[in-house]
């Protein structure tokens, strides 16, 4: 896993970042040398200069090479400027090196007072980290009419509801709930909820429990104590991660790992937040205990309970906070505090213990592309996105019109997932953007392409369209989902 120098010491790349990121990390990594963990790292850049030097990405080759060699990085927050680059250099480094969890733990700190002190918080968010909406694969298909397309896989789903529980079991936890959207996206967010129950039987030391996402984010504001791992897909788990750390003290306190079953990224949570840099006020928690986990995925567990300890007994002991806790007027430096968990390495808190972990199993999924064959699959139809600035009835009786020769019939006429034609009865708003569903007038037979070939050209005779979904079966269950209102 790790990469061992010629010294028998294991290799990180560490990036520095933007704005206070260097600080941060200088700090993690002054406190890393004083444990004496066997460990060197080799400094590479990625981010604002970067992009300023005209590479797109912002992640220079060297970056990358270095990340290959090494397998584990150690990084500070990345900006991407208004004006350079067209894409987050932190969703490129995810994605480059498919690190497809993103887990985020919050914990009760003592001294850094909340509405939830001495409730106990100590929960785990596992974050989708390559896929949904973040594919980021978005079309205007009019000109006011955005398209962002939500892509969910099994074997992503399967991956990281496998690595949820296996990280429930490497840190003794005993709850897993998935949150999800299922009861709106069925197909999507049903994927990962599908998933997750049919994997839970695997793990019947852990309790595996479906949570609707909205009522997850009442639950963690009503009740956090009650969670002890959250599996999600990539936007929810965004939303309700920064949700989490918000109870425990903020940005300031949220480490983060991204992990893959090749590379491994750790990082905080929070942003460059350039009006601080070069101030010497941040609080570089967030990086030093996103430093800690990487050390324990390192092996190297001892180094990192003695950090973790050492932040503690710094916090309980509350003679040095920084800004963010006690008011920037007042709070210590980030030297000062940088300096004072040094001091008490190998000292304990009395109020709060550190975890004991195992190494995490990461779990071993099948490469192959294909990862659910059906028995049977049938095209059975045919949507046909169209722009136009008639109202649904003429609409529909022209695009009638239009079909009446070819092998199929109109079925319904939908507009932002609404049924419009035939008219229901209901008061909906329009915009330019139907979608014209399709159906075979010969119930038994199958669409093929010339089928769908002829019919695009006889709605191309009159309108715009922009997009075209096949409608299929497989194994004889739907593969599509009814507008609102549709029979």
């Amino acid at each position: 896993m790790a990469y061992i120098t010629e010294s028998g010491k294991k290799l990180i790349t560490v990036i520095p970042g933007d704005g206070i990121g260097p600080e941060c990390i200088e700090s993690a990594l002054r406190i890393l040398e004083a444990t004496g963990a066997p460990i060197e790292w080799e400094i590479r850049y990625a981010g604002a200069s970067v992009f300023k030097q005209g590479i797109e990405s912002g992640v220079p080759q060297d970056t990358i090479e270095s990340i290959r060699k090494t397998r584990v990085v150690l990084k500070g927050p990345l900006e991407t400027p208004v004006g350079y680059g067209e894409k987050s250099a932190n969703v490129t480094l995810r994605k480059l090196f498919e690190t497809y969890a993103n887990v985020r733990p919050v914990r009760e700190f003592p001294n850094v007072p909340t509405p939830y002190s001495g409730r106990g918080i100590d929960l785990v968010v596992v974050r989708e980290n390559v896929e949904d909406l973040y594919a980021g694969i978005e079309y205007m298909q009019t000109p006011d009419v955005a398209q962002s397309l939500k892509i969910i896989t099994r074997k992503g789903s399967e991956k990281i509801v496998r690595f949820a529980f296996e990280l429930a079991r490497a840190e003794g936890r005993k709850k897993v709930h998935c949150a999800t959207k299922a009861n709106i996206m069925k197909f999507a967010e049903g994927m990962l909820k599908r998933t997750f129950e049919e994997i839970a039987p695997e793990y019947p030391d852990i309790e595996a429990n479906h949570i609707i996402v909205d009522n997850c984010a009442h639950q963690l504001v009503k009740r956090p104590e009650q969670f002890e791992v959250i599996v999600t897909t990539n936007m929810n788990g965004d939303i309700l991660s920064d949700l989490t750390s918000a109870l425990v003290g903020g940005l300031g306190f949220a480490p983060s790992a991204n992990i893959g079953n090749e590379v491994a990224i750790f990082e905080a949570v929070h942003g460059s937040a350039p009006k601080y840099a070069g101030k010497n006020v941040i609080n570089p928690t967030a990086v030093i205990l996103s430093m800690v986990m990487m050390l324990r995925y390192l092996g190297e567990f001892e180094a990192a309970a003695l950090i973790e300890n050492a932040v503690l007994y710094t916090l309980e002991e509350g003679k040095v906070r920084t800004g963010d806790v006690v008011g920037y007027d007042k709070g210590a430096k980030t030297t000062e505090y940088t300096d004072a968990i040094i001091a008490n390495l190998g000292k304990k808190p009395s109020t709060v213990q550190v975890r004991d972990y195992r190494p995490i199993q990461l779990p071993q999924v099948p490469t192959d592309p294909v990862f659910v064959r059906p028995q049977t699959r049938r095209v059975v139809g045919v949507d046909v996105f169209v722009e136009t600035d008639l109202l649904p009835e003429p609409l529909g009786h022209t695009i009638e019109q239009l079909v009446a020769e070819s092998p199929f019939r109109l079925k319904m006429i939908s507009n932002r997932g609404t049924q419009v034609y035939p008219p229901t009865g209901a008061i909906t708003d329009v915009v330019d953007h139907y979608r014209c569903r399709f159906l075979l007038r010969d119930t038994a037979g199958e669409v093929n392409d010339a089928q769908i070939f002829d019919l695009v050209q006889r709605i191309a005779s009159r309108f715009r369209w922009m997009h075209i979904e096949k409608l299929q079966e497989f194994d004889g269950a739907m593969g599509f989902t009814k507008a609102q209102g549709e029979d």
